[in-house]
């Protein structure tokens, strides 16, 4: 295997077996606690999952929030977990990162996250998540593979606010895009005349969310009142 195999991640192909979790846990330097985890895209219209590993940023804001130094990144541009004698769980990179990726182990007093299994990928050997998946939505491989038999486009660059943040790992999206933007002011409800603020309506979001969801809880407000 090659140094030019790169990491590729697509959320629509994931159907939530759970098998990148449980394999991920198993590579030797996880200490038997994955680093990955499934979030879902919307719980209140369905149960589409989507995967979430560390990007592993070309200059990560967890490592520079870091007050004790204690995240390094190495020379092929992973972003390592916290170094156990240096970090000192203050979650600083939990709540800096711009993809919600670190994940504060209190048990073991540090920072653990995706290092993109760097023992395996630095002798030439996939991630774990990478060799179980079995829908594709987590690939390593060459880009040109991708490019050539995958019908999404992979980027790696990502607009929140006036932040551009270049990443490592890339992500599948609709071949007109070069850059995805993650404003999170594009997700909260809007508030208009005709559109309560409780409304989870959105560009998108299925009628049957708004009526599952919030329905009963403005019934219950009215009976209470």
């Amino acid at each position: 295997m090659t140094n030019d195999h790169e990491f590729f991640l697509d959320p629509s192909r994931c159907i939530g077996c759970q098998a990148c979790v449980q394999a991920c846990g198993e590579c030797q330097t996880h200490r038997g606690v994955p680093m990955i985890h499934l979030d879902y895209v919307d719980r209140t219209a369905g149960v589409q999952s989507a995967p979430v590993v560390c990007m592993h940023c070309e200059d990560p804001t967890c490592a520079r929030v870091c007050p004790a130094d204690a995240i390094k990144q190495d020379d092929r541009g992973v972003v390592l977990s916290a170094a156990k004698p240096r970090c000192v769980a203050c979650s600083n990179c939990v709540l800096a990162c711009p993809f919600g990726v670190p994940k504060m182990q209190t048990r073991f007093d540090l920072m653990m996250k995706c290092d993109l299994c760097y023992d395996r990928t630095s002798a030439g050997k996939k991630p774990m998540c990478a060799t179980v998946c079995p829908s594709g939505a987590l690939f390593f491989g060459p880009r040109d593979y991708v490019e050539k038999y995958r019908r999404e486009k992979p980027v790696n660059e990502f607009q929140f606010g006036r932040q551009t943040v270049r990443t490592k790992v890339n992500v599948m999206t609709a071949p007109e895009k070069d850059v995805l933007s993650l404003d999170i002011a594009c997700f909260p409800p809007s508030e208009t005349p005709a559109q309560g603020p409780l409304s989870s309506a959105r560009p998108g979001a299925p009628d049957a969310a708004e009526a599952a969801v919030w329905e009963e809880f403005h019934f219950l407000k009215t009976e209470q009142t």
